[in-house]
């Protein structure tokens, strides 16, 4: 083997061992589990979606001490779990940057295995761009997606760069190949409102939504980028959109200026921060178009 490829793997498992002095197994049953980063000092963050239960929550420390967790709060969204636990002491001390990843860098994701110790995956970051929308109204900025098979135990990981800092949490859920890592500062961001609040609070406008194409006259004289916009087939009763004028059979062409061509564009600017907020909403309405003004409201538990 060659002096540099020798260089190289000592240096991937020097970064894996001072990574993994962050990272904890997590674990809510008898069998299995999987990993999550000791965020701040008595905070750990882990995979939402691999975490099945709400209580009954252990992690295994750095030391391989086993002590309990409780759940602040998760966010299914961004597939972002936080945990409280006051003996997950060896925090990072400072997250990088994953605006700084570009395809074709090495990356490796570090986890912990309940009585293994750590584990680590070398991948390659193939696509990073500056956002991508999710279902349900949340963002990745950027959006990095990861050549990397995750073993179960390594779902809720550290993503690390070449320069050894953690970038990101790992999770299999938002790539069909791969996975993908949630950046550092959204991290950041929604550990914070879920320490808070328990939950992200999103901005809930009370319609039931659908693509259809617009007509061809409208196309032509109102320029825009896409063809589409989204045909309201439901209003709740007493919900914003209701209270605002919004009628089954509007057209939803724009909202705050923002074009909208399917639901997914109205959910994703239904963030934490409109909520309580006024919108200008342009709809066309039997071949006119009007304006009205929609107030925010939170959005109730399992509604859109």
């Amino acid at each position: 083997m060659s002096e540099a490829l020798i260089e190289l793997s000592n240096a991937l498992a020097q970064a894996t061992q001072r990574a993994a002095g962050h990272l904890v197994a997590v674990h809510s049953g008898s069998r299995g589990s999987s990993s999550g980063v000791i965020w701040r000092p008595g905070v750990v963050v882990t995979a939402d979606h691999a975490l099945p239960h709400d209580d009954e929550i252990h992690v295994t420390l750095p030391d391989q001490r086993v002590v309990n967790a409780t759940l602040a709060g998760r966010d299914a969204s961004t597939d972002l779990a936080v945990l409280k636990c006051q003996e997950a002491s060896s925090a990072v001390a400072a997250h990088g940057d994953a605006a700084s990843l570009l395809p074709g860098h090495l990356v490796l994701v570090v986890g912990r295995t309940r009585l293994s110790g750590a584990v680590a995956a070398l991948g390659v970051v193939s696509l990073a761009v500056s956002e991508r929308k999710q279902w349900g109204g949340s963002v990745l900025a950027p959006y990095v997606r990861l050549d990397v098979s995750l073993q179960p135990t390594a779902v809720g990981g550290g993503v690390v760069d070449a320069r050894g800092t953690i970038v990101g949490l790992a999770t299999p859920k938002f790539a069909r190949f791969g996975a993908v890592a949630v950046p550092a500062a959204t991290v950041n961001h929604l550990t914070e409102v879920l320490l808070i609040h328990g939950h992200i609070p999103r901005g809930y406008l009370g319609v039931g939504l659908q693509p259809v194409r617009l007509p061809a006259d409208l196309s032509r004289s109102n320029p825009r980028r896409g063809k589409t916009a989204t045909i309201v087939l439901d209003v709740a009763p007493e919900s914003p959109s209701h209270k605002a004028g919004i009628l089954i059979g509007d057209l939803i062409l724009s909202i705050e200026g923002n074009e909208i061509q399917h639901p997914g564009d109205v959910h994703a600017l239904l963030g934490p921060n409109c909520v309580g907020k006024t919108l200008s909403v342009e709809l066309l309405r039997g071949g006119k178009i009007q304006q009205l003004q929609v107030a925010v409201a939170e959005r109730p538990s399992g509604d859109n």
